[in-house]
């Protein structure tokens, strides 16, 4: 049977097929038009099996808040091309399950997957952009916070993003700037109270071994440490880093000057090129 134009626009606009793959779609279908549909996302599974073991290393990271900037949402969509990572309908697709976190904040990466966008599970419109791209894509990475007020900020790129959460209102420049000092100098913990057990010990072993390098006698190894653990905690907690704009100070220092009880409550922050 003749297969109409007009039926096969209306067919891509559903999927984001190709016209040939739509056209195709159809006529397999006899003209059906939800055959044809079911068709289309076969496809995509099957093209998604077939692509399960490739590498999906390129992508876009973005992240966003909500409109009382009370919280904020953070996601991964990765695929195996920057080529594809550029485009416009793959950055557009990452940008409506962003906002889908954002407005449902699920419960983890999983539950996001389970969330239904234009009845059908993300997850499902994940595997059928595989079929439609021709490339592995997968959603690799979900993190949200909740604040009295949220930042979020994405480098140029989309390769890198942060979301910065504060115990109370703050300019939105003052803000931007601590979002911005997250990406560029990647802290390990806000403060070092937030700093993971295991990197501790690995930096006060590191300080260890290079004193013991150094010649520094064996019973003053542990105080050099922890003076050595002091200096990473300046250097690599965001509240104790110096401040980019202005290195005679420290973020903490830059916040309180505005509010002393101003600090920062939530941090989370992804990059591709880790």
């Amino acid at each position: 049977m003749a297969i109409k134009a007009a039926d096969v626009a209306k067919l891509r606009k559903a999927t984001g097929a190709g016209m040939m793959d739509c056209k195709n779609a159809l006529t397999e279908a006899n003209g059906d038009f939800d055959e044809a549909v079911s068709i289309i996302r076969k496809k995509g599974m099957a093209i998604a099996n077939k692509r399960a073991d490739r590498e999906a290393t390129e992508g876009v990271v973005l992240s966003k808040v909500s409109a009382d900037k009370k919280k904020g949402a953070i996601i991964t969509l990765n695929c195996e091309t920057d080529f594809v990572a550029k485009n416009d309908g793959f950055v557009e697709f990452a940008t409506r399950i962003l906002d889908l976190a954002l407005e449902n904040m699920p419960a983890d990466l999983e539950a996001l997957k389970a969330l239904e966008l234009d009845g059908r599970k993300v997850e499902e419109h994940v595997n059928e952009q595989t079929g439609v791209i021709g490339e592995k894509i997968e959603l690799s990475y979900f993190d949200k916070i909740e604040a009295e007020s949220a930042i979020a900020y994405i480098h140029a790129g989309n390769k890198l993003a942060t979301l910065i959460g504060f115990n109370n209102d703050i300019d939105e420049q003052m803000a931007k700037d601590v979002a911005m000092q997250a990406a560029a100098m990647a802290p390990v913990g806000i403060d070092k109270e937030d700093v993971p057990a295991d990197i501790v010990e690995k930096e006060l072993e590191i300080a260890k071994d290079k004193a013991r390098n150094e010649g520094k006698p064996e019973a003053m190894l542990d105080k050099i440490a922890q003076g050595r653990l002091g200096k990473f905690f300046k250097e690599c907690t965001l509240l104790n880093q110096a401040f980019v704009k202005d290195n005679k100070k420290s973020i903490k220092q830059y916040l309180t000057e505005a509010n002393k009880e101003l600090t920062v409550t939530e941090m989370k922050r992804f990059t591709l090129n880790a």
